[in-house]
């Protein structure tokens, strides 16, 4: 009989709604292991936890008892429980639910169980799907934020060389930030380094946008790259 470890995971928002709850999960998992014929010998739980990194303290519990042989798999309710990268989700098929690694991964919901053939593609397959629609929202975000600022308008953080209208959307020219990035585009095309153009804008004390904050090479490189591309 296939030895697995039962996982469940709930942040702090998702506590109360139905189907997310641990008591839900549970039982989910013993129901499952029950049909399947798989030996539960353990259900480890990460309460208030977010998927945004595989460092939790259960599931890193989890993934020991897998490395040491104690288990022969993983069962889930739902593929996000595990995590919602895909990145993450690499490291742990290469690591653990892979043809080479050879654990099993078996998710209630998604019907996916790694032992078959089909179960690898199936997950292969959602995997590339996650992947292409992560990239095909931030290519509708980047569109939808150079329209704006296309427009005039304010998209995240008020850029330097910008003041904010009292409308709280519309930018306004700012002369004298403007002279500044002016400036900082002359000393770049004379060949001068993001670095040094900090230096001579630290020197002339130069106002930064953020009272208190200092003129750094990765935000003078900013500046001028946004400059460029609007």
């Amino acid at each position: 009989m296939v030895k697995v470890i039962g996982y469940c995971r709930v942040s702090t928002e998702e506590q109360s709604e139905s189907g997310h709850s641990m008591g839900s999960q549970r039982e989910k998992l013993k129901a499952y292991a029950a049909l399947y014929d798989l030996e539960l010998i353990e259900i480890i739980e990460d309460g208030g936890q977010s998927a945004k990194t595989l460092n939790r303290p259960g599931l890193q519990r989890a993934l020991q008892m897998l490395r040491s042989g104690e288990a022969d798999g993983l069962l889930i309710v739902k593929l996000d429980r595990l995590t919602r990268s895909v990145s993450d989700w690499q490291t742990l098929i290469d690591g653990f639910f892979g043809e080479k690694a050879g654990k099993s991964l078996c998710s209630v919901s998604d019907s996916i169980d790694t032992r078959t053939a089909a179960g690898r593609l199936v997950l292969n397959v959602l995997l590339s799907v996650a992947q292409w629609e992560r990239e095909a929202i931030g290519e509708r975000t980047r569109d939808a934020l150079q329209h704006k600022r296309r427009q005039g308008k304010r998209a995240g953080q008020v850029p330097f060389g910008f003041d904010l209208a009292d409308d709280g959307d519309t930018l306004l020219v700012n002369p004298r930030e403007q002279a500044i990035v002016e400036l900082m585009g002359l000393l770049r095309q004379s060949g001068q380094s993001y670095h040094k153009i900090a230096a001579i804008l630290l020197r002339k004390s130069v106002p930064t946008k953020e009272p208190g904050s200092k003129w750094a090479a990765a935000t003078v490189r900013n500046i001028l790259l946004r400059t460029t591309a609007s």
